[in-house]
């Protein structure tokens, strides 16, 4: 039943000739963030063979893993796209009221160890009040859509420009929208503070896609997450809620980014969202916990007794395995799901539980609370609606699906809006409901946050933007804003400005900083001049280094930011770089990369001390996205350790060209887990010798092509490219970058390490 309509002329007859619905759904947990719709008179049954009487509104042949949205009349949804190396991500808009397809954008997947399978991750969030959609591929691209055409507004590539980390498991966090910021959390390690992993979330202004702060939950990392915050005002602060990889629940001014408290639920991450009713924070999680070898854990936060930075625990339930499902609550009652489609009622007061009732057999989408029934799919290709009382729960119905291609699963949780109910399998997306129902009316959120009174007090200066990239010689404007101990916006003012140097990690948790000699060097300042009006401009030389500016006004101080990133003709110098450190500049390179001097030349050295995926293996990025048509070249060596070597290679334009020392092979790749591009020849190569490697990426209008070649450095360059390949679906730019795969790392034994030398990325020079 898939429809394909013009999609300028859809777009418009829809804008045009519907007003604006009464009860959208425009983000995964709906409109009051806990998984409950106000809509009434929906179907307790559907069949899939169509008639008068199946509630079956429409079927779109297009599935996903994530959950729909519903604004404005569309519905819009992220998925997989394409087979082999046609592959890649999209984001689509649908016809709420007929299926058909208005718009697609797709874009490629790369730098990421998530397999194909798990594309399409996250679920997208709309804005009513401007038409946008935005979206956070696995890849790390971080769009905003126009909602009725599909336009690009802005986007970020949070992987090349700050460092986020995908993990290999898929589980990455969706975008969060409130008053006009976007927020992302992310697993990333960039430069600067943030050189070492960490749990951080990035607040960028919807509109123009500009970074306002940084956030950072100053934990250890554990794993990937993707627990999705919530917001909501308690104590006269606007909160943003969330779960993250370090096993924590935290609380953050939304405004500001501060830090408001965290609390330690479980030795894993935590991947359920919040759910806030007044005070209460419930949320769970399924790995192991801290304080029994149960695993799992349902927990009630008091986060308006906050001491000494964490919230009071109401009550606490371990042995419920909520791992992926976030919760309903609703009249008193929290209804969560265990990783065994287990759904669970319990008294929201004390945590008792009330009954549990068993609708599948492997769960990720969460329930959905509308009209006295639970809407839930499992991902054992079943969708069933309940019906749940204070003494037990009875299913009304079970829809089990079969798919054409073999297994069919539903990952995603339903979408309730205008008397209607959309879900999806991974081939398919439905809309359900009985023909004829009013839409709910408009669902107004009470939001208790206070405006500050005229005599509230400045605590926190936030400099805007937080954080920016300019190339050498070139220019940024900031403004000093003052915030309140609430984290409430008070004015903007002017401010004292001066660079300074890059703001080095804080100490972990339990470790003291070192001291006296083996205290590193103190960072250089940013090299640039600053004026009264916040407009900084970079000197020309260094071409590229890292620092912040600062900004001083009513005893407060602020500071961003400011990487300064190469142009094209670069070649970076290591001897101008400190031993133990990663040149200034790179992404995602400190605690992972360093240079050292070896005989009378400096290097950059891989580490290999860190068995961690994460740390073992590694980009680092040189430039900005937006570099396109160019070449890289560097010399390469790779030590042994018993019969491990290492994968060691470079990256253009989001290609990458490696060595593999396992397989002995010259390989060309763009998606570490997904051969959508693999091109490979035998190359027996040998450790502790140095090779020149050459990556090319020639792009010329829509044709792109890569050609790659290495050879041992002592010996003539080939004539010939190694591999050479015509990509159907190019990646026309990104940033160039160094590639190293550390294996053989034990504890207390270094792994195989990786050196790079005479790197050197260029312009393709066109006749």
């Amino acid at each position: 039943m898939k429809r394909i309509i013009p999609i300028l002329f859809a777009a418009w007859f829809v804008l045009a000739g519907a007003k604006a619905p009464a009860a959208d759904w425009t983000s995964w947990r709906g409109p009051h963030q806990n998984g409950v719709s106000p809509e009434t008179d929906l179907p307790e049954s559907f069949n899939l063979n169509g008639g008068p009487k199946s509630n079956l509104i429409w079927k779109a042949d297009y599935g996903c893993r994530s959950t729909p949205i519903v604004m404005n009349g569309f519905v819009y949804l992220i998925n997989d796209a394409g087979e082999g190396v046609k592959e890649q991500e999209r984001v689509m808009c649908f016809n709420a009221n007929s299926g058909d397809l208005v718009w697609e954008k797709r874009f490629n997947v790369f730098h990421t160890s998530i397999v194909s399978s798990r594309v399409g991750w996250t679920n997208v969030i709309g804005d009513p009040a401007t038409n946008k959609v935005y979206a956070h591929g696995v890849q790390g691209l971080l769009y905003c859509f126009d909602g009725k055409d599909g336009k690009v507004l802005w986007s970020h590539s949070l992987t090349e420009e700050y460092g986020r980390i995908s993990g290999y498991g898929g589980r990455v966090v969706s975008p969060v929208l409130d008053g006009d910021l976007v927020i992302v959390g992310m697993l990333q390690a960039s430069w600067g503070e943030y050189a070492r992993g960490g749990i951080r979330f990035a607040a960028f202004d919807k509109k123009t896609g500009d970074v306002v702060w940084w956030g950072d939950t100053l934990l250890p990392p554990k794993d990937t997450y993707y627990s999705i915050p919530v917001f909501a005002t308690i104590n006269g602060e606007r909160l943003m809620i969330t779960g993250g990889g370090d096993g924590g629940v935290h609380a953050f001014k939304a405004r500001t980014g501060e830090k408001v408290w965290s609390y330690l639920i479980g030795a894993g991450a935590v991947n359920c969202s919040p759910v806030v009713e007044g005070d209460f924070v419930y949320i769970g999680h399924g790995e192991e916990n801290l304080d029994t070898n149960v695993q799992g854990r349902v927990i009630c936060l008091d986060a308006g007794k906050v001491k000494e930075g964490k919230p009071a625990v109401v009550w606490n339930k371990p042995g419920i395995k909520a791992k992926y499902a976030s919760p309903i609550l609703h009249d008193g009652k929290l209804y969560i799901s265990d990783e065994t489609a287990n759904l669970y009622c319990l008294d929201a007061k004390d945590g008792k539980e009330l009954w549990s009732f068993e609708y599948g057999a492997d769960c990720k989408g969460s329930p959905v609370w509308a009209d006295g029934k639970i809407y839930v799919g499992a991902v054992n290709s079943t969708f069933s609606i309940l019906k749940p009382s204070d003494k037990g729960c009875e299913e009304l119905h079970r829809q089990k699906f079969r798919g054409k291609k073999g297994t069919l699963e539903i990952n995603g949780t339903p979408a309730v809006a205008n008397g209607r109910v959309y879900f999806a399998t991974s081939e398919a997306l439905y809309c359900i409901g009985k023909k004829d129902v009013k839409a709910a009316p408009a669902v107004k959120i009470a939001d208790k946050e206070e405006k500050p009174g005229t005599d509230a007090k400045a605590t926190h200066l936030q400099v805007y933007p937080a954080d920016v990239t300019v190339h050498p010689g070139g220019s940024a404007t900031f403004k000093a804003r003052l915030f309140d101990d609430k984290g409430r916006f008070l004015k903007e003012v002017p401010a004292k400005w001066s660079p300074s140097p890059m703001r080095v990690p804080p100490p972990l948790p339990g470790s003291k900083p070192p001291s006296g000699t083996d205290a590193p060097a103190a960072p250089p300042p940013l090299k640039g001049t600053i004026g009264n009006d916040g407009a900084l401009k970079i000197d020309e030389i260094p071409p590229v280094q890292f620092g912040t500016v600062v900004a001083e006004a009513d005893g407060l101080k602020g500071y961003a930011r400011v990487r300064v990133a190469p142009v094209l003709p670069n070649k970076p110098d290591f001897s101008k770089v400190p031993e133990g450190r990663a040149p200034a500049g790179w992404v995602n390179a400190p605690g992972k990369f360093a240079v050292r001097k070896i005989g009378d030349a400096n290097v950059l050295v891989k580490t290999a001390d860190n068995p961690s995926p994460l740390v073992s293996r590694a980009n680092a990025y040189i430039g900005m996205p937006d570099l396109t048509d160019y070449t890289i070249e560097a010399d390469l060596r790779g030590s042994k350790v018993g019969a491990d070597m290492p994968d060691m290679g470079v990256v253009a334009c989001r290609y990458t060209l490696f060595l593999s020392g396992t397989k002995q092979r010259l390989v060309l790749g763009s998606w570490e887990d997904k051969p959508r591009v693999e091109e490979k020849v035998d190359f027996p190569w040998k450790p502790d010798l140095w090779y020149r490697m050459k990556l090319m990426v020639d792009v010329n209008g829509d044709k792109v092509v890569i050609r790659g070649k290495v050879w041992p450095k002592d010996e003539k360059e080939p004539s010939k490219w190694a591999v050479e390949f015509e990509d159907p679906t190019p990646n026309k730019e990104g940033s160039p970058g160094l590639y190293g795969y550390a294996l053989g790392i034990l504890p207390g034994v270094t792994g195989t390490e990786i050196q790079y030398a005479n790197v050197i990325i260029t312009p393709n020079k066109k006749k």
